[in-house]
């Protein structure tokens, strides 16, 4: 099992979703995050004054899929999200050593489909 991690642009969020949708997800967590990378976030202009936003807002996705299902997944996240600019994210991919649903309390692979 592995756990999808994303950090892209919000505007790039439904596009992703649909995309995920398009190789079968049925689940994701999203949250809001604020951070910077390389662009060091920018200058804005506020009645006549400049000031620097450091922090850019973002949006963080978690998925957890089955191994063999994790190739497609980051494809499809990589191709819905790409604008071609500095800031476009990354993706993050973790092994998972167990799951359990709750609910049933079914483990592994079975609980996260």
């Amino acid at each position: 099992m592995k756990k999808v991690e994303a950090i892209i642009k919000p505007f790039k969020l439904e596009e992703v979703k649909e995309a995920l949708a398009a190789v079968g997800i049925q689940g994701l967590t999203v949250t809001e995050v604020k951070g910077f990378g390389r662009q060091k976030g920018h200058k804005e202009l506020y009645r006549g004054a400049e000031y620097v936003v450091e922090f850019l807002p973002k949006v963080k996705l978690e998925i957890f899929v089955t191994d063999a299902v994790c190739p497609k997944v980051v494809d499809a996240i990589v191709k819905a999200a790409s604008t071609g600019r500095i800031g476009d994210g990354k993706i993050f991919v973790y092994s998972i050593e167990q799951a359990i649903r709750i609910r049933t309390g079914e483990t592994g692979d079975v609980a996260i489909s």
